[in-house]
């Protein structure tokens, strides 16, 4: 059956919303003493909007006209997205950790007219470089520069040209979304990509909203819930959830401060909080090495309740009842152990949303006995971040849930799946081979992923298809799924990446969560040492492979670990080693560590 999407385009729902709610929380920003959340009203929202699209008009933004953010989330970023949009313009989004010259790669592809920038640094990401279309330079932060190559002025004064703009033409933004239609270009999102250039990807107008319908739809976002949305904006996840906080009208605090979020939670208390798999990592990490390190009948007791929960989970998983004696047990473990897990995310969590990279099942039950079930999705940028998830109530471990909206999926001959609907994309801009390649003879989306849809419509989903590895004795392996498994087998991981292909036995590079390790070397002669030395240490490597021989218990023996390094430090952004997204770019870790890599396989003969 077709969802009905009432919407011609995002400014169309954006107007409905103010028009439906405008006196209701909209949006939030932090105060300057962090005492808790600023909240806008729709109407204060719309105000501040329309004055930066007239604004955008008045600088010779026209429909489909690119313009570019480049800044951490943050209030001025949702501020921007909407100005661009009810102006007519098409969203370009560009990580504030994108270095220079990838930077201006992207604004001069795009064919970007404004570039609004978080500061100073930022936009001086983009000096000398040569980008014909680019017009003015818009400041979130600092001052303009008189003598900049590119004409700057700040927010604040985009915001007051745009309203007096505004009272010589008071209709001038109905006007102008009025011309939007479900057609039009709303966003251009380039891909981080694991190799080469990034990719513009087309999104729709038309794809947008049938997003925010689709998750209202599925029961992830309701009116009544409060958001903390950290995600990055600049990528489609953080995207996607604007659409359907539009759609819904659900308040939501924006903050981009990742070191500030744990925090923050018991002070915002959402309801609603979405991420990726490093954030629930982190907290799962968090609570196993605390009780560890606690010792004694706390760490005894935490056990205890983990092993009550996950019994608890088990027959929920196979849809048995409880029996009487561990619905007991379950309340006091609830009380004893994981109530201080609710209270860490601020106590009133109804939907947790993991997306972005697979999620290991492990955690996935921890998270579920603590009764706090992660819902995963799946979904690319090529079809606006939602495809499946996982509804509230019918949690499937090891899926990825049930298809959203009308979405088609099929899953090829060799087991690659494949989309079909609004969200996919019109094509990668200026690309037209390689979107010509992404897209089967009938019109289905090729994902590059691989996985299974079982007779219920639940999709699991079992790798890259780009990412598994042939060892040299012609073995397939799936490297995300050790990484998972490891990850929820050894509670100090930050990241852990296998190597094997086209060699005759797999090995991995791991790195430990800095605050994980120093809390393990507490109390022992490594304690107050920097962590490039405790994880030099020949205590460190053994606790890592006592970790890898439970792995490896759990592995078909072609799949099993032979030897493992521990780095000297964590994988970033900056190196080319993950994506923004915190997806593993396996050949910058492989071109990195080369040596490190080389080392494990010195002295052996592959196998013919």
């Amino acid at each position: 059956m077709a969802l009905d999407v009432p919407y011609r385009s995002i400014p169309d729902m954006f107007l409905k919303r103010v028009a439906a709610t405008p006196d209701r929380h909209a949006f939030a920003h932090p105060a300057a003493d962090d005492s808790g959340p600023v909240w806008l009203t729709w109407g204060q929202v719309a105000k501040r909007a329309k004055a930066v699209a007239a604004g955008l008009h008045g600088l010779g933004v026209e429909q489909e006209d690119r313009v570019a953010i480049l800044a951490n989330t943050r209030l001025d970023w949702v501020l921007a997205d909407l100005g661009i949009m009810c102006a007519g313009g098409a969203t370009t989004t560009v990580y504030p950790t994108t270095e220079p010259e990838d930077a201006s790669y992207i604004i001069a592809d795009s064919g970007s007219r404004v570039l609004f920038a978080e500061n100073p640094a930022q936009a001086a990401k983009i000096a000398g470089a040569t980008l014909p279309a680019l017009t003015h330079v818009v400041l979130f932060d600092g001052a303009a520069d008189p003598s900049a190559a590119v004409p700057q002025l700040t927010l604040a004064e985009l915001e007051e040209q745009g309203n007096r703009r505004l009272a010589e033409q008071p209709n001038l933004i109905e006007e102008l979304v009025a011309g939007i239609g479900p057609e039009n270009l709303a966003t251009l999102i380039y891909t981080s990509g694991t190799t080469g250039r990034p990719k513009g990807v087309e999104l729709l107008h038309g794809g947008w909203c049938w997003e925010g319908v689709a998750q209202a739809e599925s029961g992830l976002l309701r009116d009544d819930d409060v958001q903390y949305l950290w995600l990055p904006l600049s990528h489609s996840f953080g995207k996607t959830l604007l659409c359907g906080v539009i759609h819904t009208g659900l308040p939501t605090y924006v903050d981009g401060r990742v070191d500030k979020l744990v925090e923050l939670l018991a002070v915002v208390k959402p309801t609603l909080l979405c991420g990726a798999p490093r954030i629930f990592e982190k907290v799962y990490n968090k609570a196993v090495t605390t009780a560890r390190s606690a010792g004694g009948a706390k760490a005894k007791i935490f056990a205890w309740g983990v092993e009550v929960g996950r019994k608890k989970v088990g027959l929920e998983q196979a849809g048995k009842p409880l029996p009487a004696g561990l619905k007991l047990k379950y309340a006091l473990a609830e009380k004893l152990v994981f109530s201080k897990l609710q209270a860490r995310l601020g106590g009133r969590i109804r939907v947790l949303v993991s997306g972005a990279a697979p999620l290991s099942p492990e955690i996935a039950e921890f998270f579920a006995a603590a009764n706090l079930p992660i819902l995963e999705g799946y979904g690319l940028t090529e079809n606006c971040a939602g495809a499946f998830v996982g509804r509230p109530g019918a949690l499937r471990i090891g899926t990825v849930g049930t298809a959203m909206g009308d979405l088609q999926c099929r899953i090829d001959s060799d087991g690659e799946i494949l989309l079909k609907g609004r969200p996919v994309m019109r094509g990668y801009h200026n690309l037209p081979e390689e979107t010509a390649a992404a897209f089967t003879e009938d019109g289905f989306f090729r994902t590059g992923d691989i996985g299974e849809l079982d007779a219920d419509g639940y999709l699991k989903i079992t790798d890259r298809k780009k990412d598994l590895v042939k060892t040299s004795g012609g073995k397939y392996i799936a490297p995300s799924h050790i990484e998972g498994l490891f990850k929820a087998t050894c509670p100090y991981t930050s990241q852990a990446v296998v190597i094997g292909q086209a060699r005759n036995f797999c090995t991995m590079l791991v790195t430990l969560d800095p605050d994980a390790i120093v809390g393990w070397a507490a109390g022992t002669p490594l304690e107050g040492r920097p962590y490039a030395e405790i994880v030099a240490s020949p205590e460190a490597q053994a606790m890592v492979e006592e970790y890898v021989a439970q792995l490896n218990s759990k592995l078909n023996r072609w799949e099993t670990i032979k030897k493992v390094t521990i780095l000297p430090r964590d994988l970033t952004i900056e190196d080319g080693e993950i994506t923004p997204s915190l997806k593993i770019k396996r050949r910058g870790v492989e071109g990195n560590f080369a040596a490190e890599i080389d080392k494990m396989y010195a002295g052996t003969v592959a196998e013919i």
